[in-house]
């Protein structure tokens, strides 16, 4: 019957991002022994209280879950362990949405419902800062120097306000710009390479279309307009897929 601890482990391994006992035993050679998370998944050997404990810990879920069936398993829809992520050096990044200047939208109260998460390299310099990945729209980048950000970039971000006491923004820095009107009703994303001056932080685009304009804000950080403006994310890597692979 399929309401066994054996079963349960089966899928709390393969709902951890790991398609057999063997390519977990490889994540976590350390924890893990090979022939006997297969014994255990097939049902030879039973599955001791301290043997779930120390799946429950690397794959996400409790071990009450696997011995009993005991509430609910507590993996995500995205099925990425933290725990199970830092052992081989990765974190799990936020896809947080789309940048592009220029375009507000209305904001949905439920519109993190459906963001994702995606395993990523922790940051070298900040390992415990959160990771947001924003889809770039438009071209208010593509005459960035030395790398252009154009349509279809991925930006790899640290989020700002978990690096916000470490580091001091500077000029010359690639960020993600939340800008907010209406009352905060309506939300513009997008991202600007920023210049600081003594009595003012000024937001420019890197564009060959003129139409792109900078923001710039005065040392109050509030536009007069009543448009308020902060920066979300420090940019730290950009990446694209290349064409022609398909599924």
């Amino acid at each position: 019957m399929k309401n066994e601890p054996r079963y349960r482990l089966q899928e709390a391994r393969a709902k951890a991002g790991f398609s057999s006992p063997s390519e977990a035993a490889r994540a976590f050679p350390r924890d893990i022994n090979r022939n006997t998370l297969i014994s255990h998944e097939n049902g030879n050997r039973p599955i001791s209280r301290k043997a779930a404990e120390k799946y429950g810990e690397l794959f996400g879920v409790s071990a009450g879950w696997i011995l009993f069936n005991d509430g609910e398993a507590t993996m995500t829809d995205s099925a990425l362990s933290e725990v199970s992520l830092s052992r081989v050096g990765m974190t799990a990044g936020l896809v947080a949405g789309r940048v592009e200047a220029g375009t507000f939208r209305e904001i949905d109260e439920f519109d993190q419902s459906e963001r994702i998460e995606v395993a990523l390299p922790r940051d070298d310099l900040f390992p415990n800062a959160r990771q947001l990945l924003f889809d770039c729209s438009g071209d208010s980048m593509n005459d960035l120097k030395p790398r252009p950000i154009l349509e279809g970039d991925r930006l790899v971000c640290l989020a700002y306000d978990d690096v916000e006491h470490l580091v001091e923004l500077k000029s010359g820095m690639v960020v993600v710009v939340e800008r907010t009107r209406d009352s905060g009703h309506f939300r513009e994303w997008s991202v600007k390479q920023l210049e600081l001056y003594s009595d003012r932080t000024e937001f420019h685009p890197r564009s060959t279309n003129p139409k792109h304009k900078p923001i710039v804000i005065q040392r109050e950080h509030e536009a007069d307009d009543g448009v308020t403006v902060q920066v979300i994310g420090l940019v730290r890597r950009v990446m694209n897929e290349m064409p022609g692979f398909q599924r």
